[in-house]
């Protein structure tokens, strides 16, 4: 069930989902899906009762692990392992892993290779299936396919072939302020690449030149991004000034980063609303 208004809603919290709108539509994921495009110039009031539960097991944890598990799953779950952070750790494609029902499905699969732009050139890997979610939840301005691998393992081997060239990291900070080089060409950067790269990895080279582009709701950018936590304020209010990447832009210039979240138990509503009944 999703919630267009603007009322209460809780339970666990997991990444927002998307949809490749133009604006950007958002979803939070707690017992419903809200449409938080909706809060966009409203006040929004954020409560964490306490409670952390591991995103596989439930079981309450007081820290979370990889972005919502408890300590054992992280160090025993698929979804946990290594390679999602190291692709070129993968051995999905030999037949092992964590889980080797979960890597066929999830590693042993079409992969790509990306440059994303923001204020410099980002080299990723993500599964196909993943396009163009992952790059959303990035916080890219935009994004061309460098190279299409039969597995996560390959992807990763380019990637690292290529971080001599290409940071693999988002300046999270400059993606928040909306800090675009508006003078990168992807494509030029892009076959740039076709003579660095062993001949073993460029027959990978995808001859797909199509540049996505994703515009984000949001009303204004912090000048000067401050990070805000539930671990240091149980309740996190203010209005919503937009939403990018995976991070709520709040006023004077506090910004909220749900999925490093994910797990805690919280409460969404009107502050507005929620003080006027309390009058009655």
């Amino acid at each position: 069930m999703e919630s267009s208004e603007n009322k209460s809603a809780g339970g666990k919290l997991f990444k927002m989902e998307v949809t490749h709108k133009n604006p950007i539509q958002y979803y939070l994921k707690l017992d419903e899906l809200i449409s938080m495009n909706d809060w966009i110039g409203k006040d929004i009031q954020l409560n964490w009762n306490g409670e952390i539960r591991c995103i596989s097991c439930d079981k309450k944890t007081k820290t979370s692990f990889g972005q919502g598990f408890c300590y054992t799953c992280f160090t025993k779950e698929a979804a946990a392992a290594p390679c999602i952070l190291r692709p070129e750790l993968c051995r999905a494609h030999l037949g092992e892993g964590r889980d080797v029902e979960w890597e066929e499905r999830n590693h042993n699969q079409p992969h790509v290779v990306y440059l994303a732009a923001t204020d410099i050139v980002k080299v990723g890997v993500t599964r196909s299936t993943q396009i163009p979610t992952r790059w959303i939840d990035q916080g890219a301005s935009s994004v061309i396919v460098l190279a299409e691998t039969p597995n996560r393992y390959l992807a990763g081997i380019i990637e690292v072939a290529l971080k001599d060239y290409f940071t693999d990291k988002t300046n999270w900070r400059n993606m928040l302020k909306n800090q675009i080089d508006e003078a990168i060409d992807l494509v030029e950067e892009k076959w740039k690449l076709e003579e660095l790269l062993p001949s073993d990895l460029a027959q990978y080279l995808s001859e797909n030149d199509e540049i996505l582009y994703f515009d984000y709701p949001v009303q204004q950018f912090p000048k000067v991004v401050k990070s805000v936590s539930f671990d240091k304020e149980k309740t996190i209010q203010g209005k919503l000034l937009g939403i990018k990447g995976q991070y709520l832009l709040l006023d004077n210039d506090r910004v909220l980063n749900l999925r490093k979240h994910t797990g805690y138990i919280i409460e969404v509503n009107n502050p507005t609303e929620q003080a006027s009944s309390t009058l009655f």
